[in-house]
């Protein structure tokens, strides 16, 4: 047991003062400092300077990690340019980038406060680096592939990966599955998969709606991709439409991630399932696709969280400044009622969305906590200011261990 006293807990909505926390691996007690300290007597206690704050641990939901050696290979902009730009540059991006890379990716999202987050592996080649990261990983096994001939291979391999997934025993390692997308993965896959996911109860995420060229072409079998699969695959219609994409996880509640191109019908039907889409506003932004109508969700009441995709289409993975880019896009919103969305889009929401016990500083969550120097006392607008500044953070806690302290 440790007490530890800081100036100020967010927690993520209330702001509270003259408080300490009692806390293992999970967060056991929060009262004031002397209350505590007849409850845990033999505890050591931690009084934290002056202006501190503690606020949870920050979870990045979506991010793909074994293309970080881009730097400037890709082409941005154009989604289909990116799309060709990927595939030309796939196997020197990928042999480019073997454990020491992605593990130094994993530690500047350590370093921006990021004590858990979502790793869609394509290739399983993130796993060691994942198996031996401190945060806690959900890792997605992410399973693609249009060709109904190619199916059984498809899916032997991705079932090996996942099988080596499972085999990882850690605490915060959670094995877990993605879809690549509607236009991209055969039906016969996706049912497949989900059986297994409903029999493990496992977390299940999934691309859906990210560009125009998706939209042409799973409405129409024409637009941009229509070139693409021909010459590729040799495919000339797509393999589902997105209603019939979407029924497939009418039992299982999904993350979907950008679904900046979806109609109104989609949107009832994402509601309808308890749904929870992923924004992920610098990716978008980057590909020259839309911009998520984050008012339209709310609408529908659509849970929605916040996410950095991979580095090959962001230049960080830093969620401090991918909600800051959002902040500033959705221009419309009331300005400090959006920036605390957008705080619990990537701590309270975003552990409920991965089905994590974490992202609050709350009694009988995990210790993940991170302690912010704040330059003045705060006041009503602290998110905001939080999202503004990049406060220096000086600890962090992971599962009530101290992995960063400076």
């Amino acid at each position: 047991m440790k007490i530890i006293q800081p100036s100020y807990i967010l927690t993520p909505d209330e702001l509270l003062c003259d408080q300490a926390i009692a806390f293992e691996s999970t967060i056991q007690k929060i009262a004031p400092l002397q209350e505590l300290q007849k409850a845990f007597p033999d505890a050591p206690v931690e009084v934290l300077e002056k202006n501190s704050l503690i606020i949870p641990g920050l979870i990045n939901a979506h991010v793909h990690l074994e293309f970080s050696a881009n730097k400037t290979e890709l082409s941005y902009g154009d989604f289909i340019n990116w799309l060709y730009s990927v595939i030309e540059n796939r196997e020197n991006l990928i042999t480019g980038c073997k454990k020491e890379c992605i593990s130094q990716a994993i530690d500047a999202m350590l370093e921006s406060g990021i004590t858990s987050f979502g790793a869609i592996s394509s290739y399983g080649m993130d796993l060691e680096a994942c198996k031996d990261a401190k945060q806690n990983v959900v890792f997605f096994n992410e399973l693609i592939g249009s060709q109904a001939v190619m199916a059984d291979a498809l899916f032997g391999d991705f079932l090996a990966r996942l099988d080596a997934s499972k085999a990882i025993k850690r605490k915060g390692f959670y094995p877990a599955v993605a879809i690549h997308s509607p236009y991209s993965v055969h039906p016969i896959l996706i049912k497949k998969a989900l059986e297994i996911v409903k029999n493990e109860k496992l977390k299940l995420t999934a691309h859906f709606m990210e560009s125009k060229a998706e939209r042409e072409w799973l409405d129409t079998s024409e637009g941009e991709f229509k070139d693409f699969f021909e010459k590729l695959l040799n495919q000339k219609t797509s393999v589902s439409d997105s209603c019939e994409f979407l029924e497939h996880f009418n039992d299982i509640p999904t993350l979907f991630t950008h679904a900046v191109q979806t109609t109104e019908k989609e949107r009832e039907i994402i509601a309808q399932h308890k749904h929870t889409i992923i924004h992920c506003p610098i990716s978008n932004r980057l590909l020259g696709n839309k911009t998520l109508n984050i008012k339209a969700l709310n609408e529908k009441n659509i849970n929605w969280i916040v996410a950095t995709d991979g580095l090959s289409s962001n230049y960080k993975l830093d969620l401090f400044e991918e909600i800051k880019i959002s902040l500033f896009m959705h221009s419309d919103a009331p300005l400090l009622k959006f920036a605390k969305a957008l705080f619990r889009g990537i701590t309270s929401d975003a552990a409920k969305a991965l089905g994590l016990n974490t992202g609050e500083i709350k009694e009988g969550k995990n210790a993940d906590m991170l302690v912010i120097d704040l330059q003045n006392e705060p006041n009503e607008e602290l998110v905001l200011h939080l999202i503004l500044h990049r406060y220096n953070i000086s600890k962090v806690f992971i599962n009530g261990e101290l992995i960063k302290d400076n």
